[in-house]
């Protein structure tokens, strides 16, 4: 049986033209083995400053047109993303040996999307979203834990809490994409797509 693709890397690479099919396929991989949080990736970003930033945010979308977080758009990464909308992703799954490289410019999402996901988190999610001053230094847990209520007694209903305006989504449109797979001795297979000319271009890459 045939391991390698048509470039000689492994099978699990396979023959696509489309970086996003690839990338669908292994995210579904992820979904079946990854014990915790398979949507989970390292969120790299920048300030005005060039000063960098990384941390851990949960893929909630993708298609053809890129990859959607949410966020407080008054958060640290939202100030960030704000001065400068350059960005990376990092997707790292230890079951496969597998990462997954992004890059490319956020751009917030529309209301209407922001509203659909919004509407489908968990009574508690949606009351935190008003209830927490995302990154603002606190004076004691119970500061937060009596804005929490406070927000509970607001909005009652379980069923209508509307989403603060300062809480919407970003989406990252890639500009390259590459797929990493570990290797023996530290000779890892890569495989990257690059965007020339709106036409996705796949080079291989040395370990």
């Amino acid at each position: 049986m045939n391991q390698k693709n048509s470039l000689g890397l492994n099978k699990c690479f396979l023959d696509l033209d489309d970086p996003f099919e690839l990338f669908e396929k292994w995210f579904e991989e992820a979904k079946n083995k990854e014990i915790n949080d398979p949507n989970a990736l390292a969120l790299g970003t920048a300030n005005k400053n060039g000063i960098p930033s990384v941390r851990m945010v949960l893929l909630k979308g993708f298609d053809a047109n890129g990859f959607i977080f949410y966020t407080n758009l008054n958060s640290q990464k939202g100030n960030e993303i704000k001065e400068n909308p350059k960005a990376s992703m990092c997707f790292h799954w230890k079951s496969l040996l597998r990462q997954i490289r992004i890059v490319g410019t956020l751009k917030q999402v529309s209301d209407k999307i922001a509203d659909d996901y919004y509407d489908t988190r968990a009574y508690e999610s949606r009351i935190g979203a008003w209830a927490s001053k995302q990154s603002s230094i606190l004076k004691n847990r119970d500061q937060l834990l009596n804005s929490i209520e406070d927000y509970k007694k607001k909005y009652n209903d379980v069923n209508n809490v509307p989403r603060p305006s300062n809480w919407s989504g970003w989406n990252l449109k890639p500009t390259s994409i590459e797929f990493w797979l570990d290797g023996e001795n530290r000779i890892h297979e890569r495989l990257k797509y690059s965007l020339e000319k709106k036409k996705w271009v796949k080079n291989l890459l040395s370990p």
